[in-house]
């Protein structure tokens, strides 16, 4: 099985990368198309020299690689993937070739955590309308991280019946500590999750939204809704 699981920033989507990683079946790959993004947006980010040095960063040859994993069908593969790093002209045929999943967050609890890590957020960079665009292309699965996080085990053992895959209690747990399978980016990006053994606790109400992110909030919230009514029951 190839999963691509996509998901926005500050969304859970480390921890559960770090989930299928702590499975003995599985090998993951860290946000493929970062680099490229990085190359051809015209966005600058945390540590950009840094990951362009160190990561692949020719889309062409990042699909081609997606491609390939799991080929051999010796293992399964699952990739992390930010919608919003799939620029128009990147190829998407790989992906019709996974298991595509969509993981969500309510956007307030995203754009408080995000403008923790960066002055500047956009729409794009928040990457709820590109995920809307992903889905309605791809299709898949959608799981909200609210019900992760309430019962890690319920959902993960509801997202892999959806998707004809084992659970394995392997999944609930993994070490403290930077992983060999990161990306460069994680000294900035993943200090929570470095300190984590396993899924945070359910989190509390919402955030009061700060007033110079509204006309963000909004639209994102309409994303939001569309892809929550789709959500995987989790039972």
């Amino acid at each position: 099985m190839k999963i691509a699981m996509w998901s926005g920033p500050r969304n859970l989507s480390t921890a559960m990368m770090y989930s299928f990683a702590a499975r003995r079946d599985f090998v993951v790959w860290d946000e493929p198309f970062y680099a490229p993004y990085l190359k051809y947006s015209g966005e600058v980010h945390p540590m950009q020299n840094e990951i362009l040095a160190r990561h692949l960063d020719d889309p062409s040859k990042v699909a081609e690689r997606c491609n390939a994993l799991g080929n051999d069908n010796a293992t399964h593969v699952y990739m992390k993937h930010m919608p919003h790093h799939m620029l128009d002209n990147f190829p998407m045929n790989w992906a019709k070739n996974c298991v595509n999943v969509h993981l969500i967050r309510h956007p307030a609890r995203v754009l408080a955590s995000y403008s923790e890590k960066r002055e500047r957020i956009t729409d794009e960079g928040i990457g709820f309308h590109a995920q809307q665009r992903v889905f309605e292309n791809l299709g898949g699965v959608v799981i909200d991280s609210d019900d992760i996080r309430r019962d890690p085990k319920k959902a993960l053992e509801s997202l892999c019946a959806e998707i004809g895959l084992q659970f394995t209690p392997e999944m609930l747990s993994w070490t403290a500590g930077p992983k060999s399978y990161d990306g460069v980016w994680a000294k900035h990006w993943y200090n929570a999750v470095h300190r984590s053994t396993g899924f945070a606790p359910a989190e509390t109400q919402l955030p009061v939204v700060n007033e110079k992110h509204e006309k963000l909030y909004k639209p994102a919230k309409e994303v939001f809704d569309f892809l929550k009514s789709r959500a995987l029951k989790v039972s």
